[in-house]
């Protein structure tokens, strides 16, 4: 074949597009799993977050988790607010889909705080809301406690600014002590023994939340969190409370504190002095839950919802 005969062959053949169009991307009210990579103490990791909503919404609420928990709790409030927020849900490093730490001992505020101006900057939004659960809430309220914070509506879910010993060594007694699991049944009933403070939710709840706390590995299903995390509970036990208020105090933004009635870790003196000090919270108790409410079921995500989109009405 001559040089001219190969050449229009490879030009009168049809050629791949050089810029595909481009993949849709899920409906606004399914997630995206979405990740940012972050900056430690002893080089960089991965955190992993979840998305829903119109990704070009400017209103950004952002919801973080618990301890040992990962982002997929929020999704049934993600979903109720995904009309009105672009919703972002972060796995704390060590928790979820996010990287774990070689270095134990880096577990803590100052990487978890760092981590998510990190994200903020990702998202390149001026202001944000945030509902955080216990952990998810102290890093709230640190970022919100800022100069120049982007914090304008904070919700503290089951925590403030003391935490007690005795809630931090209940804690202490589990994290990072699970057992591997044999069936996805038998980490469900893991999963509802130790959560049991949660409250009455659904099977289908339960299950919501087992799913998304395990990981499937040979032989079996561990919880989906570093067991490193609980180190430092090991490591340098509690004898007193943890005492938060001058991070409270500097707190300026409309803030909502929620505690569940049998709570260990919020307690109701601590609840009352919150609605009187520092930004003055708003203060809401849910009967028939412990630490932590889960903010599943129709009337916690009203109240929530109702608080964070006053300002609109």
């Amino acid at each position: 074949m001559s040089l001219i005969s190969a050449l229009r062959r490879l030009f009168d053949s049809p050629q791949p597009l050089r810029n595909p169009p481009p993949v849709s991307p899920p409906p606004a009210d399914e997630p995206r799993l979405r990740e940012v990579q972050c900056l430690g103490p002893h080089g960089l990791h991965r955190m992993a977050y979840v998305e829903w909503g119109d990704p070009a919404n400017p209103r950004v609420l952002v919801c973080a988790h618990g301890l040992t928990r990962n982002s997929r709790d929020f999704d049934h409030l993600a979903r109720a607010l995904s009309s009105h927020y672009r919703v972002v849900c972060p796995d704390v490093v060590g928790r979820g889909r996010s990287d774990w730490l070689g270095v134990k001992a880096d577990y803590g505020f100052p990487v978890y705080v760092g981590d998510m101006v990190t994200l903020l900057a990702r998202l390149d939004v001026e202001e944000v809301h945030w509902v955080g659960t216990s952990m998810g809430g102290l890093i709230g309220m640190l970022l919100a406690s800022q100069p120049h914070t982007p914090v304008r509506r904070l919700v503290l879910n089951d925590v403030g600014p003391v935490v007690t010993a005795a809630s931090l060594r209940r804690i202490g007694q589990y994290v990072g002590k699970a057992p591997r699991f044999d069936s996805m049944a038998a980490a469900e009933a893991y999963i509802r023994e130790v959560s049991a403070p949660f409250g009455a939710l659904s099977d289908e709840q339960w299950r919501h939340l087992t799913v998304h706390s395990v990981r499937k590995v040979e032989g079996g299903y561990t919880m989906c969190y570093d067991p490193g995390i609980g180190d430092a509970f090991r490591n340098t036990p509690l004898v007193a409370d943890v005492d938060l208020w001058s991070v409270y105090d500097r707190i300026a933004c409309p803030t909502l504190a929620l505690r569940g009635a049998a709570s260990d870790l919020l307690e109701p003196a601590t609840l009352q002095a919150m609605a009187g000090r520092g930004p003055c919270a708003r203060t809401v108790e849910f009967a028939g839950v412990g630490h932590a409410p889960m903010l599943m079921s129709a009337e916690q995500i009203a109240v929530v919802r109702d608080f964070l989109l006053e300002s609109e009405a």
